[in-house]
């Protein structure tokens, strides 16, 4: 079981190709919690273990990872830093830090490892109404549904997440998005769906809005677009920062 409560560690962390990345972790359970372990998971491959550390011994059990490539300090009970050396762009992917002695991980730190020849640049966001051709055949109208489709495109590096917003309130239900960003050539898309029933898109004055938040390094900025229900109409595309 992983619990999450207490534990902090630095949420998300650019770097460039060659340097050093340096996670920081603490938490609050106390002094008998001295016992610090730092995971690894990569996209596409299962959460690994690579550094047991103590304050009980200086040295740290890395296993079979190599000391050259990874480092890890603690100094007292209640905090630690992990540090990635010369950064690789598979050195990409979520970190993490454990706590003993229930095992309490910390929420994780997504590492991005920037391409100096990648400038950082915000989504562009569509929406596409959903198909006329869509369910017409379905004789129950509790059956019948519609799928907008959000595209957002063209971004670099992979901070995104999407949401959905009908008439101005969030909603969830019915919402399917891309489980991670995906590499095209040399920038990033994904795409969210929002399935709602054939009545909703036929409401007329309904509104469906796509929020697509872009972290730049330095603030989020956020892209959207808006369709209306039956046309279909373009409405707006606008950015928040």
């Amino acid at each position: 079981v992983w619990f999450f409560f207490d534990v902090n560690q630095t949420p998300i962390l650019w770097k460039n190709k060659g340097d050093n990345a340096t996670i920081h972790c603490n938490h609050t359970k106390g002094i008998n919690y001295f016992q610090m372990y730092w995971y690894r998971q990569v996209p596409g491959e299962n959460i690994k273990l690579i550094v047991f550390t103590t304050t009980a011994k200086p040295d740290h059990d890395f296993g079979d990872f190599d000391k050259k490539k990874f480092s890890a300090t603690k100094p007292d009970a209640e905090s630690g830093t992990f540090t990635v050396e010369n950064l690789e762009p598979g050195d990409q992917g979520l970190y993490f830090c454990a706590v003993s002695q229930h095992t309490y991980f910390g929420g994780g730190t997504k590492l991005t490892v920037l391409d100096p020849k990648r400038e950082i640049t915000p989504p562009t966001v569509k929406v596409f109404q959903p198909s006329s051709k869509e369910c017409r055949n379905l004789k129950d109208e509790k059956e019948r549904k519609k799928t907008l489709l959000c595209v957002a495109r063209d971004f670099y590096p992979d901070h995104v997440s999407i949401f959905w917003q009908v008439n101005a309130k969030n909603v969830t239900k019915g919402v399917a998005t891309d489980p991670a960003a995906r590499l095209d050539d040399k920038t990033y898309f994904i795409t969210s769906r929002l399935r709602v029933h054939a009545e909703v898109w036929t409401s007329p004055g309904t509104n469906f809005s796509c929020f697509v938040t872009f972290f730049d390094g330095n603030k989020t900025i956020i892209k959207d677009e808006t369709v209306f229900a039956v046309e279909g109409m373009f409405m707006w595309n606008s950015e928040i920062t």
